[in-house]
């Protein structure tokens, strides 16, 4: 897995997304008004769904890609329309 994507950047986006949950709970804490906390929800949201687009975007270039060109193409493609179907539900 680790050949598929930038490991570093992730674990950079994932701290950074665990200082927003964290600052999220010292909203709810400090009763701050749910405007202001959906606007955070929303950041950590995107910034989730960015990691996980950097990480689909590795398994096309490189498992994908490999499978298709060193293995079984149409299970390759199966398999990555199971995974696509199940990212696109978040």
């Amino acid at each position: 897995m680790k050949q598929c994507m930038d490991s570093e950047n992730l674990h950079r986006r994932l701290k950074r997304i665990a200082g927003q949950i964290s600052g999220l709970e010292r909203l709810i804490d400090e009763d701050v008004p749910c405007e202001e906390i959906l606007i955070q929800v929303n950041a950590i949201k995107s910034a989730i769904h960015k990691v996980g687009q950097i990480i689909l975007v590795g398994h096309i270039n490189h498992c994908v890609k490999d499978g298709i060109e060193h293995g079984d193409a149409d299970k390759t493609l199966a398999e990555f329309a199971e995974v696509l179907e199940q990212y696109s539900k978040i």
